[in-house]
């Protein structure tokens, strides 16, 4: 319980906000309902193209985006992940930028829900020197995919219950958390994510909802349903009108939903559209958080 206890309120210390007691009573500055991250595969053109180094990526974050928080990817530093030299002078630099490490989303080291005890527990293994990571870097998760393997939709969800349980129980001894995105197939199903979650009942493994990939599922609806697992949230974005709006997703409506859900930790900028730059995208996407932020503030004085 005391490990339990340490990562709910880590996660409160992280966001730095002050939410409303128990009593009722709300924030006095709009800041204080959620900060706001950056996703590193809003970056991924640039850091794949050589622009700039994972190493470089949160000074550039903070000098053009006035963005202090981190969420990684890791196929950015993929050989790095037992680097303490590498991992140490990272953490050296976002401590003397003032900045914060988040998360890491991992992809590429297996399947959680993988349909055999043997390959499940070969991807256990490979992402635990990612939570190992994620621990001396000072995140408070590690974000994974939730692929299951069998030969109907409650076979690969029981397979991905004995993944995520055992990953989970490995991460809880480190202080991390172990948080899946709605990222394609079964885990864009907001009600099948939610029972998995469920059906693995360890506090430290929760999902990261992302306002864009639910794929032909009510994203407004899959947010209600993963929310009360939430540990992180990622706030997509492919193209806005000429209000500033995202044109598929209505921000001030997810973030409300999020709100009602009772979470105020950060909110992750997550550019993938292909009109604007990455820079002007993701620009963009703070904007509109930080205008949909605001409204959602005024509505709570009223």
């Amino acid at each position: 319980m005391q490990r339990r206890h340490f990562i709910h309120s880590s996660i409160a210390a992280l966001t730095g906000t002050a939410l409303a007691d128990h009593h009722g009573k709300h924030s006095t500055k709009a800041e204080d309902l959620f900060n706001i991250s950056l996703a590193q595969w809003s970056n991924h053109r640039a850091l794949k193209g050589g622009k700039m180094t994972n190493m470089e990526w949160p000074a550039f974050t903070k000098k053009t985006y006035d963005i202090l928080a981190l969420e990684y990817v890791n196929q950015f530093f993929k050989d790095k992940a037992g680097d303490m030299k590498y991992l140490g002078e990272l953490k050296k630099r976002v401590s003397d930028l003032g900045m914060t490490n988040v998360l890491i989303m991992i992809d590429g080291e297996g399947h959680i829900g993988a349909g055999s005890d043997q390959k499940r527990q070969k991807t256990i293994d490979n992402h635990k020197k990612w939570v190992e990571a994620a621990k001396f870097l000072g995140c408070h998760s590690i974000r994974v995919n939730s692929h299951g393997e069998g030969k109907d939709d409650a076979e690969k969800a029981a397979n991905c219950v004995k993944g995520l349980t055992g990953l989970s129980t490995f991460a809880e001894d480190h202080q991390i958390n172990v948080i899946v995105e709605n990222h394609g197939g079964l885990s864009s199903n907001g009600a099948w994510m939610a029972r998995v979650l469920k059906d693995v009942g360890l506090d430290n493994c929760g999902s990261l909802p992302d306002f864009g990939n639910f794929h032909g599922y009510d994203r407004y609806k899959g947010l209600e349903e993963l929310m009360p697992f939430a540990k992180g949230v990622s706030a997509k974005s492919h193209d806005f009108d000429d209000k500033g709006e995202e044109t598929k997703t209505d921000f001030k409506k997810a973030l409300g939903i999020m709100l009602k859900h009772k979470y105020h930790g950060y909110v992750g900028v997550e550019y993938e559209g292909g009109k604007l730059s990455e820079d002007d995208g993701i620009k963009a996407t703070k904007k509109l958080l930080v205008k949909s932020r605001a409204a959602l503030h005024a509505g709570t004085k009223k």
